[in-house]
């Protein structure tokens, strides 16, 4: 039971930070340049990479005492709702700035292994200190087990970018972002108030 409550929790903390974030947008425009699959292939392994690295983080940080460390991580689940709120008004003006990036970082047409290491390359510099990566980070450090919070992670970041692959350009016309990211914050705040109950 535990093992699935944390792998429902990191599910569900993921998907709504990263649907508006440049995850999808990066996946969407990806998969406009290349084959769908191998994109998707791409993008899903280099979330594997950076979930284990995060969640690797997460485990030092239990190492260290138990109550600064849960402090720490409310901290970290505060600001990112404090990012996602104050950002969802100009979420989708930086959309547009998001995809004219990744557009020119995919201007070459490529196939199979290539259009998927391609991918991958993209994401996994693209990634680095996301909001992704400190939440599953925090996850763990606030107590909750490795192997399950690596994989509601990673499932959540594969339904993200299969999402942006499949129904990309649809879920953009017709869901608000910035809807998106107050939800995201919402998800962020509740964490925060109940790994500082918990510590405290």
């Amino acid at each position: 039971m535990e093992f699935l409550t944390a792998l429902l929790v990191a599910y569900v903390a993921i998907v709504p930070v990263e649907l508006p974030d440049k995850t999808f947008v990066a996946t969407l425009v990806l998969s406009t340049r290349y084959r769908p699959l191998p994109t998707w292939l791409g993008v899903v392994a280099a979330f594997g990479v950076q979930c284990v690295i995060a969640v690797a983080f997460g485990a030092l940080l239990t190492k260290l005492p138990t109550r600064p460390v849960q402090l720490v991580a409310a901290l970290l689940f505060a600001t990112g709702a404090f990012i996602l709120a104050r950002g969802a008004k100009k979420a989708d003006a930086e959309e547009k700035e998001q995809e004219a990036e990744f557009e020119a970082k995919a201007v070459e047409p490529k196939r199979g292994w290539r259009a998927a290491a391609a991918s991958f390359a993209v994401l996994f510099t693209a990634e680095w200190g996301d909001l992704s990566q400190l939440l599953l980070a925090g996850l763990v450090a606030s107590g909750r087990p490795m192997l399950p919070t690596f994989l509601g992670g990673w499932l959540g970041l594969a339904t993200v970018s299969g999402l942006a692959v499949l129904l990309g350009r649809w879920l953009l016309k017709r869901v608000k972002l910035s809807v998106i990211r107050y939800v995201g914050a919402g998800v962020c705040a509740v964490l925060a108030v109940v790994t500082l109950l918990s510590a405290l």
